[in-house]
Formats: structure tokens, C-alpha cells, sequence
């Protein structure tokens, strides 16, 4: 059942977004060669908490730590440790999701990490990039979920790169993930209608190679089949009650 928000609940949620968009420019700042990614998790745990907000990914169905650290091949939910120090050439997604006054802002953005990070790396980021925002670019009142993940799927492929399909975007508000599912493939004017108070994530995970995933032994990093580069970015939009769209995480 999708949950749709009044305008005073995704003022809540614009707020909890802005906080993931100041979570992400603040660790910005400490990515680089030589940190791990437990280094970068305690940061960003410790920012979060002193804005009076928690990490929603911490404990979340036995997931152990404050955000997700994705490097190079790992499409999405990896698991900072001390052990995962970041080198010269690296990109690494970071994804961070508070909880503020009782609302999710979700988002994540892709970094190189120090100066040679190659050319095809670095292509890969761009493009993953253009994704969300071409994707965001459908979302209007009377579209449909179908028209996100199909400007997508189209844009990815168009540049040899594919789209991941195990994981997708989500509704949020009060609970962190819930209805509708928003794939970052499929057909136009196929899926859910959007319509006034929906709010969702719309997140792209781009593979330079195979779309594929397989999940580790700890049960949560997602890396690529064929362990080639993936890239991801996130926001969180809504939809208020005069139709008007609004990315809730941007600064």
C-alpha cells in the first residue's frame, strides 16, 4: 500500500533530507587515500547524531553499521570496516540515510578517491549521474513509475553501460522502505501513477559490464558478477499536493 504524505509530513522529510545532503557534502571532505571505511562511518555517525538525528541503517535488519561504503565493484550495501582502506584511484558510493523527528531522508553519491582515478572510472560516475537525473526528469503528476527506469535503462545502455535489476528504489517517509518499488529499468507508461503525495527514492546503480549482483558471505555486500566498476547515486523526491516535484535531499 502506498502511504501518500501531506505537505507537512514531507516538510518533515525535507528536513531529514537535508541533513543526508549535509551527512554526504561533510564526508566529502575526508574521502581520500589512506581512510578506511569504518573511519568514514564513525564520522558520519557521530554528524548525525550531534543533529539530533539517528543513522537509519544501523541495526536495521541486522545490518551493523551507521551507512553503507560501496567501492569500486560493489553495487550497494557495503559494510564499513577498519580493514577497507581507500586507495589512490578508488570511487566508493556512500549511503547515508538519518531519521530526523521520525522521517527518512535517503541519499548517496559516488567520490573518486585521490587523483588517478582513470578515465573509464570517471566516465562510469558521470554517466550514473545523468541517470538519476534523467530519471528524475519524468517524474510529473499522471506519469508513470515505468517512464523513471525506462529514460534510465535507455541513457545507461545508449553509453554500453547496464542497469542493475536486483536493486531498486523505494517508497519512504516514516518507515524506510515501503511501497511503490521504483526500477531503474523497464517500459514506459507501464507501473503505479504518480500522483500527489508519493514520496520515493530514485536510485540508479550502473554496471560497467554485467548487470548482475551476487551477495557475499556476510549477507549484505551486493558486488558485480563479473567484478567489473558499479556506480550509484540517490535522491529522495516528493510530490506535493499542487503537483509540484521536489528533490528533498539537496543542501
Amino acid at each position: 500500500m502506498i502511504v501518500l504524505k501531506s505537505d507537512f509530513e514531507i516538510d518533515k522529510m525535507r528536513s531529514a533530507g537535508r541533513l543526508a545532503a549535509e551527512t554526504l557534502a561533510m564526508i566529502e571532505k575526508h574521502i581520500r587515500p589512506g581512510i578506511s571505511t569504518l573511519e568514514l562511518n564513525d564520522i558520519c555517525h557521530d554528524f548525525t547524531v550531534s543533529r539530533g538525528a539517528v543513522c537509519a541503517p544501523l541495526n536495521y535488519r541486522g545490518y551493523p553499521k551507521s551507512i553503507c561504503t560501496s567501492v569500486n565493484d560493489v553495487v550497494c550495501h557495503g559494510i564499513p570496516n577498519s580493514k577497507q582502506v581507500l586507495k589512490d584511484g578508488d570511487i566508493i558510493n556512500v549511503d547515508v540515510t538519518p531519521i530526523l523527528d521520525g522521517y527518512h531522508g535517503d541519499a548517496s553519491k559516488t567520490f573518486f578517491v585521490g587523483s588517478n582515478v582513470s578515465t573509464a572510472a570517471r566516465e562510469l560516475v558521470k554517466v550514473t549521474e545523468e541517470c538519476l537525473e534523467i530519471g528524475i526528469s519524468q517524474i510529473r503528476v499522471g506519469a508513470r513509475i515505468g517512464d523513471i527506469g525506462y529514460a534510465i535503462q535507455e541513457h545507461a545502455e545508449k553509453h554500453g553501460y547496464s542497469v542493475v535489476r536486483d536493486f531498486v528504489g523505494h517508497g519512504i517517509g516514516k518507515v524506510f522502505h515501503e511501497d511503490p518499488q521504483v526500477p531503474h529499468y523497464g517500459e514506459a507508461g507501464k507501473g503505479v501513477r504518480i500522483e500527489p503525495g508519493m514520496t520515493f527514492t530514485v536510485e540508479p546503480m550502473i554496471n560497467a559490464g554485467d548487470y548482475r549482483c551476487k551477495i557475499l558471505k556476510d549477507k549484505w555486500t551486493a558486488v558485480t558478477v563479473d567484478r567489473s566498476l558499479s556506480a550509484q547515486f540517490e535522491h529522495t523526491i516528493a510530490i506535493r499536493s499542487n503537483g509540484a516535484v521536489e528533490i528533498l535531499t539537496l543542501p
